[in-house]
């Protein structure tokens, strides 16, 4: 009886020593991978930083920059493995390179939610853009309103429709979500200028440095008259360059257009001023996938 009350004793220490052992060696962290296309570099003064969503509250999984290749530097992120299974959705955001927010920024630029260990990553997601610009459009002239008329008119460019003959809303787009603001540009030799940025198409942009000394319409745009930038002689003919509407961080990261461009026209050679043409819509975005 002795015996076998050993045996008894003996069978369930090693049966405890072995569920403990088997417990004590279970991982406690979790790779994140990230596979994403179509992002572009920041530049020195941001990077991009991932969140995973547990239970409405953000968790960082890390920041990554991008090279000019599009190429990530980092695509695998170790992470708690009880909070990597909790997550709901995965958001990327971009953020100051120097940050003491420990919170997200409003520039959410991807999301997507975990459907089993993998989700999909799109600017339509609620928490990023939350809309696929699929019904965006516009419409933009040649005129130079703020020198006169039948003055260099070739050399403005306004994003309205003059159609019916009198001036009225060019663009149709969707509103953005904070941290985002449209911008207009003009792309002339290969070099971008701006025509300012704008949340509404139904009023003036925030930017007038180029423009002359009378009143535009309230419209998105600009006239390329005066203070021309480097590399560039103004007056400008814009005729056979191109228009841009894009979508820009809020903060900005560069003085360039960002790689959201929802709206893209060629600008005719032989385009005649105060005639309406229209933009084309161009849905080239970054996509992805995460996985856990």
């Amino acid at each position: 009886m002795k015996n076998l009350l050993k045996i008894i004793i003996v069978f369930a220490f090693a049966f405890t020593v072995t569920f403990c052992s088997d417990n004590d060696d279970e991982p406690s962290t979790k790779n994140l991978v990230l596979n994403i296309a179509g992002l572009e570099n920041l530049g020195n003064d941001f990077v991009y930083e991932g969140w995973i969503i547990i239970a409405g509250a953000p968790v960082s999984t890390g920041v990554f920059t991008v090279n000019d290749a599009g190429v990530l530097s980092q695509t695998n992120f170790t992470l708690e493995k009880n909070q990597l299974e909790a997550a709901s959705t995965f958001v990327l955001t971009i953020e100051p390179k120097v940050d003491n927010d420990p919170a997200p920024s409003k520039v959410h630029i991807l999301a997507g939610d975990f459907l089993g260990n993998s989700g999909q990553l799109t600017i339509s997601h609620g928490a990023a853009l939350a809309n696929n610009f699929e019904n965006a459009a516009g419409k933009y002239i040649l005129a130079t309103p703020t020198d006169g008329s039948d003055n260099n008119e070739n050399s403005g460019v306004w994003f309205l429709d003059l159609s019916t003959g009198s001036p009225t809303v060019g663009l149709n787009l969707p509103i953005l979500p904070e941290g985002w603001k449209y911008e207009g540009w003009i792309v002339t030799s290969g070099q971008p200028v701006t025509s300012g940025k704008f949340t509404s198409a139904t009023g003036e942009d925030d930017f007038n440095g180029f423009s002359s000394t009378m009143a535009g319409p309230p419209f998105p745009g600009e006239d390329y008259l005066v203070n021309a930038p480097a590399g560039l002689t103004f007056p400008l003919n814009l005729a056979g360059g191109k228009a841009v509407i894009s979508i820009e961080p809020d903060p900005d990261n560069s003085p360039n257009p960002f790689l959201l461009k929802p709206l893209v026209a060629d600008i005719p050679v032989n385009a005649i001023d105060h005639t309406t043409y229209s933009l084309g819509k161009n849905l080239s975005f970054p996509t992805g996938t995460v996985s856990r």
